[in-house]
């Protein structure tokens, strides 16, 4: 089962910001620079000029940024399409964040709950008002709903976001009414209290057809040393697989899996 891309950037506006204060010095220079990595969250390899029309930059200006993230290796660039693609050291980063959060060695759970259920398996954590999957074990089954590693949603309407905001005290930034996607979707801030309430009392969240129509999932939080909650585990997949009948088989599966993620980073930390 297919995904939508994920959440699109949208250019850095050199406007002041909100209450009339403007921009600290060197911030919209940053901004810019991560609004074009980015990009390479939906393309493979761009030119700076797609960069530019992507984001409403100027070309000279995305050029400019584009050669500063290609000389620290940020970018690569391949010399004869004169195209650029994330470089070295965006992976060397980005591996070694996923290992000193302990998610690499968190896979082993992840998948004895794919195999124990046979369906597909997403950590994710919080980006503002988004849910970044930080790992991804597709289902065994031929209809599935798939999301790799990078894609993100919006928060209001998964069930890793709902689970991570239940048991955050930062709460969404976005406006009433938030996006919807389907008619299931939560839009207003009173109804996402309320769901926000019953998920913390019963210690896990359902996705019931909030972002993709035919699509359902379960989720729970996962702690660290602390006892914060700084990642989500959820079970994914259409929902002729994922009815009434079987959810509290689901339910219980990432609960346990969950609870076992805990403690094993606990365990590392």
């Amino acid at each position: 089962m297919g995904h939508p891309a994920a959440g699109r950037v949208s250019a850095v506006p050199a406007t002041p910001e909100p209450g009339g204060r403007r921009p600290r010095p060197g911030t919209q220079t940053v901004d810019r620079s991560v609004a074009v990595l980015r990009t390479f969250e939906d393309a493979d390899r761009q030119t700076p000029t797609e960069i530019a029309h992507r984001l409403g930059l100027s070309v000279s200006t995305a050029h400019r940024i584009v050669q500063a993230l290609h000389a620290t290796g940020m970018l690569g660039r391949d010399a004869r399409t004169e195209r650029y693609f994330l470089g070295p050291t965006t992976a060397i980063l980005g591996r070694l964040a996923l290992e000193r959060m302990g998610t690499t060695l968190l896979q082993p759970e992840l998948t004895a709950l794919r195999d124990g259920t046979g369906e597909a398996v997403s950590l994710g954590v919080r980006v503002g008002d988004e849910v970044a999957v930080l790992l991804h074990l597709p289902s065994t089954h031929p209809l599935r709903y798939d999301q790799p590693p990078g894609d993100r949603n919006p928060i209001h309407t998964c069930a890793m976001g709902k689970t991570l905001l239940a048991f955050d005290d930062d709460q969404v930034a976005m406006e009433e009414p938030y996006r919807r996607f389907t008619p299931s979707t939560l839009t207003t801030r009173a109804e996402l209290a309320a769901e926000l309430a019953r998920i913390r009392e019963r210690g896990y969240s359902v996705n019931d057809e909030e972002r993709l129509a035919g699509v359902r999932a379960v989720a729970a939080p996962v702690r660290d040393g602390a006892g914060r909650t700084f990642a989500a585990v959820a079970l994914q997949g259409p929902s002729v697989r994922f009815g009434d009948d079987r959810m509290p088989q689901l339910t219980e599966a990432v609960l346990k899996a969950a609870t076992r993620l805990t403690d094993l980073h606990r365990h590392l930390a």
